[in-house]
């Protein structure tokens, strides 16, 4: 059984890097769609996680990795994402749909003695999915201007977590990304065959560091507790290469084959500064085995990344996220509702793109449940997740885009004492 488990997860994150996402229009800048995290349990919340100890033996945080101190089980997770995106903008009426369906989070955690315990993790980044066609006539002649965009860049997390005493604890995260994206702007008019095409084709292995401390102190005598949570992405080490073909060509047929393809500049460049410094810090409060509400603070450092030859600059980013869990009464085994983990929370983003003067802001708020399996109990959590996220990101104001999105989320969190009893044999 153990065994067609592993060969399972394998093939899973096999089909996550071969999958391809759907997003937004904003997407064609720089390395893509950025999503923020995939897993159900932080998004239902609001995106909190900094200051997030779960009270549960069955949960690991891989946000801060720091926040493993209950964490006693081996845990399986596997999620899927249901991206449903409406866009609207005043530039021609246009109004648009895009709907996505992606396997977007598979990790598995494990404790190796009680204070150190680990976890891996594999999940999109990023993602380019777009195709945007301009058409404008003047003096009779029709001219094209067509933008693709494909591609999706991965993550693989590997974190461990150390217990220093009762209130303290610590841990790190390594980074891996890697993935392939690709831009093309096609320009052509009514009164030629050929047109003009520049290719961007990135391609993308990076590496990065996060390191996370949180402190939490339980009043023994109220069951109340504190959570104060802090990490630091840094430490960046960047290999992306992209290269520019400037050329002009002929389509053969309907299929879009070239031919006649003349090269007028092709270039290779490296950048180093893909993924700069990242920042957060929380502050949660609750009660044992009952409720918890947190705020979050995050920061990312503007970046400099090429596009179409061109260096674009982003601004810093910060979101603020607000979000905690409700469960009503875990010892009632009569209803089954009572034993249910509720979750909920919101956001606000002030996005790294600012174009004609407009900062592209995305703001949400998110709601979800864990249904516990029949099975479970309060040592041993396992069951069914179901989140929902519904935002607006953009603006109507100059003729950008206004982007109405929900979002879906469903997964498993299998939990149990696996691979443990080989070490006492």
């Amino acid at each position: 059984m153990k065994k067609i488990f592993v060969v399972s997860f394998i093939s899973a994150g096999y089909f996550l890097n071969a999958q391809s996402l759907g997003n937004s229009p904003y997407a064609t800048y720089g390395i893509g769609d950025v999503k923020y995290d995939n897993t159900i349990e932080t998004t239902s919340m609001g995106g909190i996680s900094t200051a997030f100890i779960s009270d549960f033996t069955s949960s690991f945080n891989f946000a801060n990795p720091a926040n493993n101190a209950n964490f006693e089980l081996t845990s399986i997770r596997l999620e899927a994402t249901n991206e449903n995106n409406y866009f609207k903008s005043n530039y021609n009426d246009m109004k648009s749909t895009k709907h996505s369906t992606y396997l977007s989070n598979i990790a598995l955690a494990f404790p190796l003695s009680p204070k150190v315990k680990m976890g891996l993790s594999y999940q999109p980044y990023s993602s380019k999915s777009y195709d945007i066609l301009s058409t404008e006539t003047r003096d009779g002649i029709a001219y094209n201007n067509r933008f693709k965009g494909s591609g999706t860049l991965n993550t693989a997390q590997v974190a461990v977590s150390y217990k220093i005493d009762q209130q303290f604890s610590v841990g790190a995260r390594a980074n891996l990304y890697f993935g392939d994206l690709y831009d093309l702007n096609e320009f052509g008019t009514s009164t030629s065959e050929y047109v003009n095409g520049y290719e961007t084709k990135n391609k993308v292995r990076n590496f990065n560091f996060t390191l996370g401390t949180s402190y939490q102190t339980l009043n023994t005598r109220t069951d109340k507790k504190l959570t104060i949570g802090a990490t630091a992405t840094f430490g960046n080490t960047s290999n992306m290469t992209t290269e520019y073909i400037n050329s002009t060509y002929r389509f053969a047929d309907a299929a879009g084959t070239k031919t006649d393809e003349k090269t007028i500049e092709q270039k290779n460049t490296s950048s180093k500064n893909l993924l700069p410094l990242q920042a957060s810090l929380g502050v949660g409060y609750g009660s044992e085995n009952h409720w918890f509400f947190s705020g979050q603070i995050d920061y990312k450092k503007g970046e400099d990344v090429s596009y179409f030859g061109k260096s674009f600059d982003f601004q810093d980013t910060y979101r603020i996220s607000a979000g905690g869990w409700y469960l009503p009464n875990y010892n009632n085994f009569r209803n089954y509702f009572s034993r249910v983990i509720y979750r909920y929370g919101a956001f606000y983003e002030r996005g790294n793109l600012k174009l004609e003067g407009n900062s592209i802001n995305k703001f949400g708020i998110s709601a979800g449940v864990m249904l516990p399996f029949k099975t479970s109990s309060i040592t041993r959590m396992s069951g069914l997740e179901i989140g929902v996220e519904i935002g607006k990101r953009g603006t109507l104001n100059d003729n950008l885009i206004n982007q109405n999105f929900i979002n879906f989320r469903i997964g498993f969190n299998f939990a149990d004492k696996w691979f443990r009893k080989t070490l006492y044999n």
